[in-house]
């Protein structure tokens, strides 16, 4: 994205989920009369009669979205302002038409921008915060919207027909894809509640670590993989000295930020013995940014973002050589489907804890998600690199 306040090369850009509102024209007529012009160009129309179509509730929702964009558009929803039957569809189809390349000036971003090129927003300091700001939320949300195994990534859907079967499927393909044997010592970098860790010691006995910011993800791991050769650590990447025969990542290249992925990778090559092999699982854009959007970072994922192509080969140059690198975008988009109606077919039983507020919330950023890969504006990528 560029502003017009700004030289046009000064990279002023961040991921596209969920869209912010392009701002061109905002003087130039009513609020409304703009929101609806530009929701046309894609299709969507205000108050119409399709599934991806929106219902306005509030006529300050128009100006809102114009003037704060992706903060605007996320929290004038969060505040039931507007509504729309499918918004995984309408997400598809406002990125899809390329409205969010049409955003000009947003002081929001700038200031994002601004901090991004200053501070190291993913520091070693920095980053328990921001990792427990979303996965230590509370493991009764997390238990009742993942699958059996608890995998927060995408699932594998080539041959599934459940989120439990595509869960499988996931781990099945990774396992192969790092030629797992008994009594290697394997390394997961991020490993949430624990599903890999526990897969690969049940299913091809490895000996497993897995390393997590987040106190409820361990502490949930440590129960689940009890009396298995698993170790759970609460540890920074950063902080791993030892070496592994394998080394996997899935789902926690998004926190890692674009001036630390170089120095991430010398750790993983650090710890990875000779002819080793490490698997990364990561959401990736099509061109290379700084940071999240406004909602998203102050919502979802505080000061996390998103790598492009570009930025994971700079970052693996001279390290590893690349051995497969898979798109698994449109897998995603159903996984997030499943996801949200788990969430949403539960609901009541965690209601009262989290309030309708989040709710809405929880359902903006699962379904505005799905509509971003639906349309390829995100990607899902499966890299195998070796030593």
């Amino acid at each position: 994205m560029n502003t017009s306040a700004l030289p046009e090369n000064v990279g002023l850009e961040s991921e596209s989920y969920p869209v912010s509102l392009p701002r061109r024209a905002v003087r130039r007529s009513a609020p409304k009369t703009s929101a609806q012009g530009l929701f046309a160009l894609a299709d969507v129309r205000v108050n119409g009669g399709r599934p991806w179509d929106i219902t306005v509730h509030d006529d300050h929702f128009y100006e809102r979205a114009l003037t704060q964009g992706a903060l605007g558009l996320g929290e004038s929803y969060m505040d039931a302002w507007w509504d729309c039957v499918d918004l995984a569809e309408f997400f598809s189809k406002i990125l899809g038409a390329g409205l969010d390349e049409r955003v000009r000036f947003n002081w929001g971003l700038l200031r994002l921008f601004i901090k991004s090129r200053i501070l190291n927003l993913q520091r070693k300091s920095k980053a328990p915060v921001n990792i427990r700001r979303h996965y230590d939320i509370g493991n009764d949300l997390y238990t009742r919207m993942l699958g059996p195994r608890m995998v927060y990534s995408c699932a594998n859907w080539e041959r599934a027909s459940t989120l439990s079967q595509a869960e499988e499927a996931k781990f099945d393909f990774i396992a192969r894809r790092l030629c797992i044997e008994p009594g290697m010592k394997v390394l997961d970098i991020g490993c949430g509640w624990g599903g890999l860790l526990k897969y690969l010691a049940e299913k091809h006995g490895a000996c497993v670590v897995g390393i997590t910011l987040s106190k409820e993800q361990a502490q949930f791991a440590r129960g689940s993989c009890a009396s298995l050769p698993v170790e759970i650590r609460f540890q920074d990447y950063r902080d791993l000295e030892e070496t592994f025969d394998r080394v996997v990542s899935l789902g926690m290249f998004e926190h890692v930020g674009y001036k630390n992925y170089r120095a991430y990778m010398r750790v993983v090559r650090r710890c990875l013995k000779p002819g080793g092999i490490f698997f990364l699982d990561t959401i990736g854009v099509n061109k290379s940014a700084q940071f999240t959007n406004e909602w998203t970072d102050k919502y979802i994922f505080p000061n996390s973002m998103l790598p492009s192509i570009q930025q994971v080969g700079a970052a693996i140059e001279g390290l590893f050589i690349m051995d497969d690198w898979q798109n698994w975008a449109p897998f995603y988009d159903r996984t997030l489907m499943e996801w949200f109606r788990n969430f949403h077919d539960t609901w009541s039983q965690i209601a009262s804890r989290y309030g309708d507020r989040f709710y809405r919330m929880w359902k903006y950023y699962l379904l505005s998600s799905a509509g971003a890969f639906r349309c390829r504006t995100l990607q899902q990528w499966m890299i195998t690199l070796s030593g």
